[in-house]
Formats: structure tokens, C-alpha cells, sequence
């Protein structure tokens, strides 16, 4: 049977620097998506990329003393290396300054204008040049400051070509309310919402004060502006306009799922920008958009001027890459903000990381090789750990399918929870069946053999559905109990019937001590 499939996107990031945490959540956090959706089953791509033209990047270009493209071909590459740092699994990376996605949104733009959904008009307000955006009067912040980062706007005035917004307003509005699930979670559906109401002005979707950017072949002194540059990275990179479509009519016009993530501060581009444009090109809408908060600092919104800002490859050279991958993780709602400090860090990582999943493999293989030398075999469940068997099982059951809908969802925060009350609960097994007690008593060896195969099981369980977001760990605890079969297929309690395990259980997570982690590396955070 032919798989369904899936395309997961991260938005493109601004080709404007080093990459923080903050910019590397989405990343890794549709890495983990992409991951889980290989596992169930579906034929994924996914892709992310860079965002490369307008007046900040030539701004910036000229003060480094290059040319544009010199300048973004060096961003370019040090992103894709960290992304391979961070063991990002993207099948795509588009740049918006590659030939081929110029091409397309050239052709994509001349269509609209021909078609009457561009018009040429004369723009005049407040710009904001870092976000690249423009605000009316009553948008703007005191002292004509922009709305959404607070730098002061400047007064433009040039020729533009518009996007006729108000045109598909009530179309857009209908769109929303037939498809509740079009934007998650429901509180940024209602900002959207609530925006559109208030009357949607025609988008300015040109400019002709600079000049890196993409050209209208019509009319050369403009160049195309960056939200149907950057937005049109999602078809072009399937070939949409190309002599190759066949991964757009796969993915795309025929796909099963398409999934757009975002940070909350690009909500409005990409619930009514973009799909205002694929109606306009006769597209089919087929994303469900998820828009996420901010990763902030215990002194706000991580930024350079506040020198707060912390780098993934920093965390990952003191303390792993996995541990990051999980805190981003489990510790960033999808609803809402979330919070970076590396007392939170320590205290999530001695906690879940060290404490229960590392000693629960760590104590599972010991007592296997002390008592069973090593391998193990699936046996007849006994009276005397009915109770603690049944608890165990129906906590395994219970989580796993809570797990599965979390993921569905993109509730990566719930689904990484709800494996942890299968962890803890098995912690708790141990005590409940004193193993080691157990092994005093010969006659007691089957109802050893019993609850030890249960804490593998359990172990095997947990581990396949932690590859997501700990694929190195993941591979790790595989390793250790012999176990090859890592698919979803094989997510069900009893499924393995034997073990042999690794003779030493490799020690996965030392314990921190937070004063000497601020000892060693001076952090406050």
C-alpha cells in the first residue's frame, strides 16, 4: 500500500546572523515531528532554509564589505552546518536567492498581475526596515516606534505594485471558520481572526529603494518584497512553475499532510498573506499552520543587546546535544512561551535525564546480568506481580495512545510527558516488586524472570518513542538491550521475546551540580 505523506516546513529563516536558541527551536522542534512521522508511517519531507533578500541583508552586506550574495552564501553555509550539529534530519534547504526559486516566484508574480490580483499604486508610511514591514498610525508604537521589536520606523514613500487582500477577506474568513483546525492553538486562530475583521488593507508586495531582490521582468526598477519572495519557498521547492512539478502534485496537490510551523511574531504572514495568495493562484490550501511562542530569558525576550542570548552549539559542547534537543522540547509549550535558564536546564536534566530514565536503564541491565547473566526470555506472568504487572501495563497503554494523539497534534511538550509517567511509574515497579528479594529465593526465579522482562519491555517501549527527540540516546539504549526492531509497528507491550543485553550499562547521564556548573562556566542563567 502506498504511503501517505507528509511535508513539514520550518519558516525560512533572515539571513542576519549567528543563529541563537530561540531561532533553533522550530528547527528541532519539526525535526521531531518529521522524526515521528517517518516512524508511523508516512512518506515526509521535510524542509527548511534561508530567507536572503531585501534592504537589512544589503545594509548589511555593505557594511561587512561584500556584495549580497557573498554575504548570504556565508550565513547559508554556517546554518547548514549547525543544522547537521544539531542533527537535523531536513530533506530540503532552499535559499531564496537559488535559480530556480527566483525563476518561479517571477512567474508567479507576472500571473498575478496579469490576472488583476496586482495592481501598480503609490505607497506612503511608517517602515520598519528589521522587520521589514509596514505600519499604519494606529499600529505604531510612542515616537513612531514599530509595533512588534521597537526600532523606529521610517517615513516611505515610492512607487509599488499591491496584492489585493481586501478582495479575498470574507473568502479567507469562511476558509477559517469551515476549518477549526487550520490554525493551532485556537488563541492565535482568534488573533487572526480578530485581525481580519478589523478590515484588511492591500499589501504593499514591491519596492524601489533597493536592490537586492527579486526582479519583475515587467518592470525592473522593482524589485519583489520578501512576503511573496520568502512565502513562495514552499511550492517552489517542490517545483511548483518549474518543468519538474512532480513532487508539487505529490506533496503538495495530492498530499495527505502539509505543516507549516512558525514563531508566533510571523502569524499574520503566513494565516493571511499566504493563503490569500494560493487562493489567488487557484492553489488549494493544505497546511495546517502551528504557531509557537518565544523561548524567553528570566530577563525577557532573549537578545544580543541585552547579552542574554544563548547558542545551541554552547549548550551542546557542555552538556550534549540530546539534553538540548529534550529541554527545547518538553520544556516549550507549543501554546504559549516558554523559558531558557540553565538552572531549569540542570535541574530537567538531573531530574528526567539522569535520575529517571538513566537509572532505570542502568538498574534493568544490571539486575539482568546479575541474575540472568545477560539474556533474558519472555515467561508466564505469575499471581505474585499480578498487581504490579497490571499497573505497569495499563500505565504503557494509557500513555502510548496519549502519546500518539499528543504527537498528532504537535504537542511535542505532552508527548514527551506522557513517556516520563511510563519512566516514572516504572521506577516505582522496581519498589513495588523488590527484584532483588526476589533472587533470595530459587523457588521465586520465574517471578524474577517475570518482572525483569517487564522493565525491558517497558525500556523498549519508552525508547521508540523517545527517538524524536534523543535519537543518539535512543540508538544508545537499543544497543544496550540488543533490541533491532525500532519501528512503531513494534510499539506493543510483549512484543519482544528475548533479550541479551550489554554486560555494563553505559552511564548515559552524569548528574550536574548547579553551583559547580556556575563555578565552571560563570553562567548567571
Amino acid at each position: 500500500m502506498e504511503k501517505k505523506t507528509c511535508y513539514i516546513t520550518t519558516p525560512i529563516y533572515y539571513a542576519s546572523g549567528e543563529v541563537h536558541i530561540g531561532n533553533s527551536y522550530s528547527t528541532i522542534a519539526c525535526d521531531a515531528l518529521a522524526r515521528y512521522k517517518r516512524l508511523a508511517g508516512f512518506d515526509t519531507v521535510y524542509l527548511t532554509g534561508m530567507d536572503e533578500h531585501g534592504q537589512k541583508i544589503e545594509e548589511a552586506a555593505k557594511k561587512a564589505g561584500l556584495e549580497p550574495q557573498a554575504f548570504v552564501d556565508n550565513i547559508a553555509d554556517k546554518t547548514a552546518s549547525l543544522w547537521q550539529e544539531l542533527n537535523i534530519s531536513n530533506d530540503g534547504f532552499i535559499r531564496t536567492s537559488y535559480d530556480y526559486h527566483v525563476e518561479a516566484v517571477q512567474k508567479l508574480f507576472e500571473q498575478l498581475l496579469a490576472q488583476d490580483d496586482i495592481y501598480l499604486g503609490e505607497y506612503e508610511g511608517n517602515y520598519c526596515v528589521a522587520c521589514e514591514s509596514f505600519f499604519t498610525k494606529t499600529q505604531l508604537g510612542p515616537d513612531e516606534t514599530c509595533p512588534d521589536c521597537g526600532a523606529k520606523t521610517r517615513i516611505v514613500k515610492e512607487e509599488s505594485y499591491f496584492l489585493r487582500l481586501k478582495k479575498y477577506e470574507k473568502k479567507l474568513l469562511d476558509y477559517i471558520e469551515e476549518h477549526p483546525d487550520f490554525i493551532m492553538p485556537v488563541a492565535r486562530r482568534n488573533e487572526v481572526v480578530s485581525f481580519i475583521k478589523q478590515g484588511l488593507e492591500d499589501l504593499c508586495v514591491s519596492r524601489t529603494s533597493y536592490k537586492w531582490g527579486i526582479q519583475i521582468p515587467s518592470n525592473p526598477k522593482h524589485v519583489i518584497y520578501v512576503w511573496i519572495d520568502a512565502l513562495a519557498n514552499y511550492i517552489t521547492y517542490l517545483g511548483y512553475n518549474s518543468n519538474n512539478d512532480a513532487n508539487f502534485k505529490k506533496y503538495w496537490l495530492e498530499g495527505d499532510q502539509v505543516i507549516h510551523v512558525v514563531g508566533k511574531d510571523i502569524l499574520r504572514f503566513h494565516a493571511i498573506y499566504w493563503p490569500i495568495m494560493l487562493m489567488a493562484l487557484g492553489l488549494p490550501i493544505k497546511f495546517r499552520l502551528y504557531a509557537h511562542g518565544w523561548i524567553m530569558m528570566s530577563g525577557g525576550k532573549m537578545s544580543k543587546s541585552k547579552g542574554n542570548v544563548v547558542y545551541p552549539l554552547t549548550v551542546k559542547e557542555r552538556y550534549g546535544l540530546d539534553p538540548l534537543r529534550f529541554y527545547l522540547c518538553k520544556e516549550m509549550p507549543t501554546t504559549e512561551d516558554g523559558l531558557f535558564t540553565y538552572e531549569r536546564f540542570i535541574e530537567q536534566y538531573n531530574v528526567y535525564l539522569a535520575n529517571d530514565l538513566g537509572n532505570l536503564v542502568s538498574r534493568s541491565i544490571a539486575m539482568v546480568n546479575k541474575y540472568f547473566g545477560g539474556t533474558l526470555e519472555k515467561c508466564a506472568s505469575t499471581n505474585l506481580n499480578k498487581d504490579a504487572n497490571e499497573q505497569l501495563e495499563k500505565i504503557i497503554s494509557e500513555n502510548t495512545k496519549k502519546y500518539l494523539d499528543y504527537m498528532e497534534s504537535f504537542q511535542l511538550q505532552n508527548g514527551i510527558n506522557a513517556i516520563f509517567e511510563i519512566v516514572g511509574f516504572a521506577n516505582k515497579y522496581i519498589d513495588l516488586t523488590t527484584p532483588w528479594a526476589l533472587a533470595k529465593d530459587e523457588a521465586l526465579k520465574n517471578e524474577l524472570n517475570d518482572c525483569l522482562y517487564h522493565l525491558l519491555e517497558t525500556l523498549r517501549m519508552v525508547t521508540i518513542m523517545l527517538q524524536p527527540f534523543m535519537p543518539d540516546t535512543t540508538n544508545t539504549i537499543f544497543e544496550e538491550l540488543g533490541v533491532t526492531d525500532k519501528s512503531f509497528a513494534s510499539l506493543t507491550f510483549g512484543k519482544n521475546c528475548k533479550y541479551t543485553v550489554i554486560e555494563k550499562a553505559i552511564v548515559l547521564f552524569k548528574r550536574l551540580d548547579l553551583a559547580e556548573e556556575y563555578k565552571k562556566y560563570g553562567i548567571s542563567e
